[in-house]
């Protein structure tokens, strides 16, 4: 006998369930995708985590890089600070002490010496010594104070050569570590300078004249 298939009007209620059932699509697995979903973003940070580890130890070895190659640096400031202390602490001595000696020297050669004074004095008593009654009143007063008052500027004149030569070698030598020590070799210089202008006008009767006897 035939099985016939049933019809809207011939098929029961349980007929009708399953064949619905059948119809449906199957139900996806939700708390599979979330399991997967939560595996996927901790393997995510994971890398992450991976990638920002090398980066950091990087900036750290970086940053110690850094702090080694300023303490080089400090190091080899302090070396050089030392060595130049070294090495030109005599240097920088010998050119304060030039300094400040073409300065007096300076100072000494405009305002005369002892020695200069004596020695023109002796000049003196030698022209009186060598002229004598016979001799005329211009040679007395060449032999006697003419000679004397040259002899007086050329020592005088002396001091100011040494002042300047002194104070042009201080100028001349390397910048000191001091800072007054180049305006004092300038003013030894100067000075110097000056005396040696003021001897070479007295020794040639520039700035006065020898005394002459009435004609």
């Amino acid at each position: 006998m035939r099985r016939m298939n049933p019809t809207p009007e011939t098929e029961t209620p349980e007929q009708t369930t399953a064949a619905a059932n059948d119809a449906k699509p199957p139900a996806k697995d939700l708390s599979k995708e979330a399991a997967d979903g939560t595996a996927e973003d901790t393997a995510t940070k994971d890398t992450a985590t991976e990638d920002v580890a090398p980066t950091a130890e990087a900036a750290d070895g970086s940053a110690a890089a850094h702090a080694v190659d300023d303490e080089d640096e400090d190091d080899a400031a302090y070396d050089d600070d030392a060595t130049a202390a070294a090495t030109g602490s005599s240097g920088g001595l010998g050119t304060a002490a030039a300094a400040v000696l073409a300065v007096c020297l300076g100072v000494v050669a405009l305002t005369g010496t002892w020695s200069s004074r004596v020695l023109g004095e002796r000049q003196g008593l030698v022209g009186q010594l060598k002229t004598g009654q016979s001799a005329t009143a211009e040679q007395q007063i060449s032999a006697i104070y003419g000679d004397a008052w040259h002899l007086t500027a050329l020592v005088n004149g002396g001091f100011a050569l040494v002042a300047l030569i002194i104070g042009a070698i201080a100028l001349a030598l390397p910048r000191p570590r001091t800072a007054w020590v180049r305006p004092f070799a300038l003013a030894g210089a100067v000075l110097g300078l000056l005396g040696l202008l003021m001897s070479l006008g007295m020794y040639f009767d520039l700035f006065a004249a020898l005394p002459s006897t009435a004609s």
